[in-house]
């Protein structure tokens, strides 16, 4: 079956919500309903950075997302990308559908003149590092987070 990748738009709502609490349980991350309606008014924001595509395969639907942002960098003369969150419904994975999310990204990258596309993943996600060794190999880079203290 054939699997289209295009924007995100207001009618995927209820499906991108779906994917993005598995993706958050996946990564054991407890988001609020009011970042997550932060999130996609958002995505839904043309002035904003935050952007998402969406992975759709009929009769399925919506059967995976990306979430990503443009912003600048102090290293390059024009923006670069970081794929914040990238998901696929369980049922529809090991078909290329994640591999078809970052491809469009790539392609993007380079119509758009975008420095670079960068993501993130846990080191023990090996499936998707299987994915994502394809592209490159890792960066080396450790990533440090200081978090806000909860009031």
């Amino acid at each position: 079956m054939t699997v289209t990748i295009r924007k995100i738009e207001a009618h995927d709502e209820p499906r991108w919500r779906v994917l993005w609490q598995g993706y958050c349980r996946f990564y054991e991350h407890d988001v609020s309903e009011d970042v997550t309606r932060h999130t996609w008014a958002r995505v839904m924001d043309p002035a904003a950075p935050v952007h998402a595509i969406v992975a759709e395969r009929a009769p399925a639907g919506v059967i995976g997302m990306a979430n990503y942002i443009l912003h600048e960098n102090t290293w390059t003369l024009t923006p670069v990308c970081y794929l914040e969150d990238l998901y696929v419904d369980p049922g529809e994975r090991a078909a290329g559908v994640g591999r078809q999310l970052i491809d469009w990204l790539v392609a993007q990258m380079q119509a758009q003149g975008w420095s670079r596309l960068y993501w993130n993943t846990r080191e023990n996600n090996y499936r998707a590092r299987g994915l994502y060794d394809k592209y490159t190999p890792h960066s080396g880079f450790l990533r440090y987070v200081i978090s806000k203290p909860q009031a």
